[in-house]
């Protein structure tokens, strides 16, 4: 679809951006704060930001609780959500074009004049701990949160998140919410039928009632090569792994293109490298990988599940074509393969107003960074074998990496698949547990 972005910056402080889909019929609408986990004023009640995101639709200045406003707001069809990361907390809606202007008040009136109260506090933290004790049964989700901490984040697992639950006051909650919920720490994306309606929609937006506050700092820590983990569950069928490599730099959109089309190459399709050749010997259902840019670091992370006497073959396969990678042996076709594969997702991804709008809030709610979304064919098509090679030298030279699983096996089974990924990486540097 068709469209065009426009930077806003408001009287207010906030920052955004105004995406005109013309003739589209819905209206979509992100508002990021820092406000997720890492900003908690304590770790000993981390779990506040992810209650308060919990309670964002609950009562507020015109409806006394959550029930009132929910029919409210979804009467003519409009969907409304909220999430939390570490440094993020993002409220969603998409609606109708027709009712625009109504749900863009009632999202003032969840983000400006919430009235947190005891009862819905209660509930909440109920709610929230059932959705972290259900992650506990997804290898996936317990995995990565302790990779972050072996790598060195200051993070807590979901299962000490959930210590947390009990310790978070109405008080702190408010604290919260006064703290990171400021107009200069807002950054928004309205996209859809914007013509005649941005002055409109200034106006209602300079209308926000927060204070001025500032833009919160993004903590930084220092990442570090660490020993294998292991994360030991008995009820564990199979072998959940995450092979997680960190760069002490943010990559650029290039490098990140190149990244992409590498991952395509390795895992991406039922040919693909490892992926294929795990699925073509019957050794692996699923691998995967991902390549992505933080605010200090990137990192390059490849995961799967496989099962405990095919594990060490599939491992064999991921350090010889990591090792082919580092030798250059990519052919043409593969390369062409991936940015063919590349430029199809691109267009499938501009179907609809709110994957345009996905297409610009990460990086923009990240660094205020506006992404081309014309210029994305071009860069892909400018993917190397050499610019390839590069990125993924640096990334084994950083040698800032971990391997870690979820297994009911026991340690010397982990130490054995971590053996064969070390001759890929530098001897030199010492690890650290």
């Amino acid at each position: 679809m068709n469209h065009t972005v426009e930077e806003v910056k408001l009287k207010n402080g906030a920052r955004g951006l105004f995406i005109d889909v013309p003739g589209a019929t819905v209206m979509s609408m992100q508002f990021q704060f820092r406000a997720g986990n890492r900003y908690a004023k304590s770790k000993d009640i981390e779990q506040v930001a992810h209650i308060m995101e919990h309670m964002a639709f609950g009562a507020n200045d015109q409806y006394r609780s959550e029930a009132a406003f929910e029919a409210e707001f979804t009467k003519n069809g409009a969907y409304h959500n909220a999430y939390t990361s570490d440094f993020a907390m993002v409220y969603e809606a998409d609606c109708a074009d027709f009712e625009w202007s109504r749900i863009l008040e009632l999202q003032r009136l969840s983000i400006c004049n919430p009235r947190f109260n005891q009862k819905e506090l209660d509930a909440e933290k109920g709610n929230v701990r059932s959705e972290l004790t259900g992650y506990l049964n997804d290898h996936h989700r317990i995995l990565w949160p302790r990779v972050q901490q072996l790598l060195g984040e200051d993070v807590l697992t979901y299962r000490q998140g959930l210590a947390t639950i009990a310790n978070v006051t109405l008080a702190d909650i408010r604290e919260h919410h006064k703290r990171t919920h400021t107009t200069h720490n807002m950054r928004f994306v309205i996209s859809g039928k914007l013509k005649g309606r941005k002055s409109d929609i200034k106006r209602l937006l300079e209308a926000f009632e927060l204070p001025d506050g500032e833009r919160l700092a993004i903590p930084r820590d220092e990442l570090h090569k660490a020993n294998p983990g292991l994360i030991r569950r008995k009820d564990a069928s199979n072998l959940t792994f995450g092979l997680s490599m960190s760069l002490p730099r943010v990559l650029d959109d290039e490098s990140l293109d190149a990244m992409n089309a590498l991952n395509h190459i390795l895992t991406g399709t039922a040919t693909s490298r490892i992926y294929g050749k795990a699925r073509s010997k019957g050794l692996a259902y699923f691998v995967g990988a991902y390549c992505g840019s933080g605010f200090y670091d990137s990192a390059w992370d490849l995961s799967g599940q496989v099962n405990h006497d095919t594990a060490p073959q599939l491992f064999d396969i991921i350090a010889k074509e990591l090792k082919a990678v580092l030798d250059g042996k990519l052919t043409d076709e593969e390369i062409a393969s991936a940015q063919s594969f590349g430029l199809g997702r691109y267009q499938m991804g501009a179907q609809t107003v709110s994957q345009i709008s996905g297409f610009y809030t990460h990086r923009y709610f990240a660094d205020d960074f506006i992404k081309d979304y014309d210029k994305v064919p071009d860069m892909m098509r400018r993917v190397t074998r050499e610019k390839i090679m590069s990125v993924v030298r640096e990334f084994v030279e950083a040698n800032t990496w971990v391997l870690a699983m979820v297994s009911s096996g026991d340690r010397d089974e982990l130490l054995v698949l971590h053996e064969r990924l070390q001759p890929l990486f530098p001897e030199e540097s010492k690890e650290t547990a």
